[in-house]
């Protein structure tokens, strides 16, 4: 039954795989929104037929960025906005608390937590992960990042919300399960470790007070060098991901080289 007044936006871009079992989880929302980026899949047609509103959203490069932009275009009808990607998954336990939370009025936002699965496997340890994805319109925006075409990233994928007054967290966690491929993981973190390269940049040049203690810490580590190393260490040793396997030690593996990727592309665009 539709009767959860909070709008769910779901932002794709050739999602055929994962974009079914996203929105057959959602159906006690009132309002869903898949907002699509020109795919040449199936993916409108599933949008469609599992009875979501679709919006194209065609970047040029500038701000807003998809979500920005959904939130300054979109025809939302309540207060509350979840935002999704097609890979992320809710449960009943997850739903039926935040149909609880947004009726508190001493909340702005919630931050939600993922269970994630990597190489198909559920992962229970290493470093968890965790967004503010959940918030009111009138109170809350994506940062602001001015860009020019640093990569063809068009979704606001490492900006964070800015979200007035108090956040909450949502204990139920929702699943992180992409049906896709190793090769689209690789892909995928190469074009991300290509934008923080550029916005390290960025940030060496100007003061930004709305960074996340994550956010500070990360950056800070990158200037010295070592934050390759030192994830690894947290995640496989103090954080246990060895006891997941050697899919622990594997996501584990990747996320450090992800951010050798972003040290060694620093070094690059210093010397051009």
């Amino acid at each position: 039954m539709n009767n959860i007044p909070i709008t769910v936006i779901v932002s794709v871009k050739n999602e055929e795989l994962n974009l079914p079992t996203c929105l057959e989880k959602l159906s006690r929302f009132a309002q869903i929104i898949v907002v699509d980026s020109g795919s040449t899949d199936n993916t409108m047609n599933i949008a469609t037929t599992m009875g979501a509103e679709v919006l194209q959203f065609h970047w040029n490069g500038k701000f807003p960025k998809k979500r920005n932009w959904t939130l300054q275009n979109a025809n939302l009808l309540h207060e509350w906005i979840l935002f999704l990607d097609a890979d992320e998954f809710v449960s009943e336990d997850f739903v039926n608390e935040i149909a609880i939370k947004t009726q508190d009025a001493n909340y702005n936002g919630f931050t939600i937590q993922f269970q994630n699965y990597f190489m198909g496997k559920k992962l229970r340890y290493g470093y968890g992960f965790k967004k503010s994805a959940l918030f009111k319109k009138s109170k809350g925006a994506y940062e602001k990042i001015e860009e020019d075409l640093w990569s063809h990233l068009d979704m606001e994928v490492h900006e964070h919300p800015i979200i007035e007054g108090k956040v909450g967290v949502i204990k139920a966690k929702v699943i992180h399960k992409d049906f896709k491929n190793l090769d689209h993981y690789i892909a995928k973190h190469n074009a991300y470790s290509t934008w923080e390269a550029q916005r390290y940049l960025q940030l060496k040049e100007s003061s930004d007070s709305h960074l996340s203690l994550n956010q500070k810490i990360k950056y800070g580590f990158l200037t010295t060098g070592l934050l390759p190393l030192v994830y690894f260490i947290g995640a496989y040793f103090f954080k246990l991901g060895f006891l997941d396997g050697k899919e622990g030690f594997y996501l584990a593996r990747f996320k450090s080289h992800y951010f050798f990727q972003i040290q060694t592309k620093i070094e690059s665009l210093k010397n051009k």
